[in-house]
């Protein structure tokens, strides 16, 4: 994909925000669906063995009285099993990959899926730990609001990470100290567009919903429920790069109130000044 203009920086209100992300997802919705689609598949595929076969033989169990059978439980493990191990590998691509190209995006710069993919594995073990120990907190932290308190501290990292060449304890200071001051007005953001995210998905729920109710007339019920696990899966994916290009856009707007970003830009952009005209010698007497 061709270089596109750098994102003017700017402070951005709520409104502005929520317009530069869709503009941005409508630009590269190709890459980002695409990006988020194909890196989600093992994590479909889990969750469609999960509901189409697991679930499967405890509803017979339950409703009709008859034992589950074991060697399809046993299979079905197995292979769940083997799709969590990758969708674990595949977590920093997921979550990183959308957020790198909006990074590259915003500065300016030429976005392409083997540029993506290489530079999210160039931060793979950073981009690791960071979502491992934010998942690490939610099950340790007892306290949801304590850990919301954090999460919204720390919640530009990976754009620092990409954007200003940090390591991940460097990148969470960073986050910490931009966000510092400006938390509330950064939790009311992700708050509405936690909001938006949802509302978005129920709605793409809803109509695949009705695919699959017209579905069931054709195909056995297990295979409906197999589809219904995985294309859960699928409309998360579609829906999720929009909190990831909200989260870099949300990085910029920080620092251009805390550090006056936008003017750096403008200065970058004016023409250089005139050189001072040469010195005029005095004729000789």
């Amino acid at each position: 994909m061709s270089a596109t203009p750098p994102l003017r920086l700017r402070p951005l209100e709520i409104g502005d925000l929520l317009d530069e992300t869709f503009r941005m997802y409508r630009r590269h919705f190709v890459l980002f669906a695409g990006l988020s689609v194909l890196l989600s598949i093992p994590a479909a595929a889990l969750s469609g063995i999960v509901t189409g076969t697991l679930l499967t033989e405890f509803l017979q169990e339950t409703t009709n009285g008859q034992a589950p059978n074991l060697a399809n439980i046993q299979s079905s493990l197995v292979l769940a099993g083997i799709f969590l191990v990758v969708d674990l590998a595949l977590l920093p691509f997921f979550y990183g990959a959308v957020t790198y190209a909006a990074c590259e995006s915003a500065l300016g710069r030429p976005v392409t899926a083997p540029g993506v993919l290489m530079g999210v594995l160039r931060r793979y073990f950073p981009l690791f730990g960071y979502w491992l120990l934010i998942g690490l907190m939610a099950v340790v932290f007892c306290l949801l609001p304590l850990w919301i308190w954090i999460w919204v501290g720390w919640v530009v990292v990976v754009p620092v990470m990409f954007i200003e060449n940090a390591g991940l304890g460097a990148a969470m200071g960073r986050s910490w100290r931009l966000v510092e001051g400006r938390w509330w007005r950064t939790f009311l953001i992700l708050f509405l567009m936690f909001i938006l995210f949802y509302a978005v998905r129920i709605a793409l729920s809803a109509f695949i919903a009705l695919g699959q109710t017209l579905l069931q007339l054709v195909v056995s019920s297990v295979v409906v429920l197999w589809i219904s696990g995985a294309t859960s899966v699928i409309v998360d994916s579609l829906v999720n790069p929009i909190l990831q290009i909200a989260i870099v856009l949300i990085y910029f707007d920080l620092r251009v109130r805390r550090e006056g970003l936008d003017l750096f830009q403008l200065a970058q952009a004016l023409p250089a000044p005139p050189p001072p005209p040469p010195p005029t010698l005095a004729p000789a007497r």
